[in-house]
């Protein structure tokens, strides 16, 4: 996999973006756009991408969001709004697809916030995006979301320090781990945020959805696939899959049976 950065304009200023291309080598074949977590990256992915691509013979776009991997951190001082997933959908995305001239139709596989932004794409380009899946997405803030972001502040506060704590396994995909880190932590423990909720956007989505949810997801309920299959105003426009022994990365918890739901899903097999 060759990673390149790419310089897009968004969010008001110039970004260097983190990102390659994965699976089929023909510049014909589907598009699908992966969307890393709240503290994920390009590298934290690890093959699954290629893997699922490969299944499904499409093309796949992996990168990282502003503030993650190796794109351009998130200024120190700078605290995200509790729009920010909207604003990675709506601004971010596209320059980026305009930079490296992806036209037509494409396909989306977003994880946790990543599957928050996919939904929110989804529904501003509905003429753009052919399908999408998402993984332990949110569409609503729980309490078991924000006691779980909030054990994760103090183990990275109290790990600070250690060879094997968080800081440390971020460092090994994060150019800079605080800006990583602290743009998605504080912006989540914000009380601003307790009131976010995609659901009257999740409604304006046209094309089919995939919703993959771990039934021991310690960051979200099943309740967030349902809300989002019951927003959606076509019948049978959402499929939910629930995974047991799964927490909130199916994708590396039960690699093989999102895999094959994936590639179900992307070659029209499981509607």
């Amino acid at each position: 996999m060759s990673v390149e950065l790419v310089r897009i304009d968004a969010l008001g200023r110039a970004l260097d973006i983190e990102c390659a291309w994965v699976g089929a080598g023909d510049p014909a074949a589907p598009l699908v756009v992966w969307l890393h977590e709240g503290l994920g990256s390009l590298s934290m992915w690890r093959d699954f991408p290629e893997r699922a691509c490969r299944a499904a013979g499409l093309r796949g776009l992996v990168w990282s969001r502003p503030g993650y991997g190796r794109s351009t951190p998130r200024p120190h001082d700078e605290r995200w709004a509790p729009d920010f997933m909207h604003r990675q959908a709506r601004e971010v995305l596209p320059a980026l697809l305009r930079a490296l001239r992806v036209e037509g139709r494409y396909h989306l596989v977003g994880h946790s916030d990543g599957g928050s932004i996919a939904l929110l794409h989804a529904a501003a380009f509905p003429e753009r995006v052919e399908r999408l899946a998402v993984l332990a997405p949110h569409v609503f803030v729980e309490p078991v979301s924000v006691a779980s972001i909030a054990a994760t502040r103090r183990h990275y506060l109290d790990t600070a320090e250690r060879p094997d704590g968080l800081h440390a396994k971020l460092a090994r995909h994060h150019a800079d781990v605080e800006s990583a880190f602290w743009g998605w932590n504080d912006i989540w423990l914000d009380p601003r945020f307790l009131d976010w909720n995609l659901e009257a956007e999740v409604a304006a989505i046209r094309a089919p959805v995939l919703a993959i949810q771990g039934t021991d997801d310690e960051y979200g309920t099943m309740a967030q696939i349902h809300r989002i299959a019951a927003a959606l105003r076509s019948e049978g426009q959402c499929r939910c899959l629930a995974l047991p022994n799964c927490g909130h990365s199916p994708h590396r918890d039960r690699p093989d049976d999102v895999i094959a739901a994936l590639a179900g899903f992307f070659t029209g097999l499981q509607e």
